[in-house]
């Protein structure tokens, strides 16, 4: 028990001059009970805290793989919505000039067309841009997490078409 806390700790019957108060004996007795006990009771044993570490770590076991599969699938996701996105700024730039963007100018003819930079994949590579693909009139192409052309997955090559 603290010195402090002592001090404000009036004996049962006793006039305290300081507080002008005078406690009834049964009630300086449970203060005083009380005050002991919790000061007994004040932290953890080594047991209770190594439980509680290992239930942590068996709930970051259970879901960080869960956690980290749903990033994957999300990268995929905003490589598929800038793709888009560049799709729309060529066919801007096709209504302004009535062509394509040729192999020479790339994706950086269509920068005027864009709210913000010409952005990287998700995974850091640029974008490959093929004037006159075999889909269509142009290809736009992410390599995927490797970076390589094919591969499955979270490597699987993202295109337009």
């Amino acid at each position: 028990m603290s010195r402090a806390l002592r001090k404000f700790i009036l004996k049962p019957g006793i006039h305290n001059q300081s507080a002008q108060v005078t406690l009834p004996r049964n009630v300086a007795l449970n203060l005083e009970a009380v005050i002991r006990s919790s000061s007994r009771a004040a932290g953890f044993t080594l047991i209770e805290l190594l439980v509680v570490a290992l239930i942590l770590g068996l709930l970051a076991g259970f879901a960080a793989p869960r956690y980290f599969s749903q990033v994957g699938k999300s990268e995929v996701s905003v490589a598929r919505a800038q793709i888009d996105a560049l799709e729309k700024a060529l066919d801007q730039y096709r209504l302004e000039k009535r062509r394509y963007p040729s192999a020479e100018e790339g994706l950086a003819a269509v920068q005027p067309y864009m709210k913000k930079t010409l952005p990287n994949d998700p995974w850091g590579h640029p974008y490959v841009y093929r004037a006159g693909g075999t889909a269509g009139d142009f290809e736009l192409i992410s390599y995927g997490r490797d970076g390589k052309a094919g591969g499955s997955g979270e490597d699987a090559d993202i295109t337009n078409r």
